[in-house]
């Protein structure tokens, strides 16, 4: 499963230790992808269409098999996004940025089913939109714990603090709120001593998951073949 489709939306931020570097990582809808689909099949237990506002469901579109659609670039073959699913996700996520955002989380795709997954916290007036977006696509809908308006200013937060963060001798290397609605990811050096700091500051129900990670690295420049 090769998913190839991103968002607008959340950045991730790198700062050095003198904090001259700046890396910002931008999910953009138009671009290339970030996102990892999760794999499951189409009889894990999601409901077709006709759910309540609380649980995991898929749109009528779910109930049609469709093949996986491929390019071929040189020598490769690469699965590629229907041009019908790409616009029901640019639909969707538009309106669940502008329309829903105390509900929409973020979205994915899963190419090889020929299928998008939205995250969102339970909403039975943005679940009607995305039935009403989908048309005869398959959408899949999935329970997310926090909406894209919380951790966007979470997010933003952790970000305005990098300064403070590097004078307590903390390495913060990227921050990114995971589309999936599970929390703002903090990547550091530093494990067990940001994770400490940050909760201490921010709260322990602060939605922060912490990762380990290196310093960035640049690429060295190909000096011949």
């Amino acid at each position: 499963m090769m998913p190839l489709f991103g968002l607008a939306g959340l950045t991730g931020v790198l700062k050095g230790d003198a904090m001259h570097r700046e890396r910002v990582v931008r999910l953009l809808l138009a671009g290339a992808l970030v996102m990892t689909a999760a794999a499951c099949g189409e009889g894990d237990g999601f409901r077709a269409d006709g759910a309540g506002p609380t649980g995991d469901w898929r749109t009528v579109g779910c109930e049609f098999s469709r093949p996986a659609q491929y390019t071929t670039s040189g020598r490769h073959r690469m699965l590629v996004t229907p041009p019908g699913l790409a616009a029901v996700m640019e639909r969707i996520d538009r309106g669940g940025r502008e329309r829903f955002a105390d509900s929409f989380a973020g979205l994915e795709v899963d190419q090889e089913k020929v299928r998008a997954v939205i995250y969102r916290v339970p909403s039975g007036d943005f679940d009607d939109f995305v039935r009403a977006s989908a048309g005869d696509e398959c959408v899949v809908v999935r329970d997310a714990a926090h909406p894209l308006s919380e951790l966007t200013t979470w997010h933003e937060r952790v970000v305005a603090d990098l300064a403070f963060w590097s004078a307590q001798g903390l390495h913060i290397t990227t921050v990114g709120g995971r589309h999936d609605g599970s929390g703002v990811e903090v990547g550091t050096r530093d494990l067990e001593p940001t994770r400490r700091a940050l909760l201490g500051r921010y709260g322990e129900h602060a939605p922060l998951i912490f990762v380990a990670e290196g310093p960035f690295r640049p690429l060295a420049p190909r000096t011949g073949d």
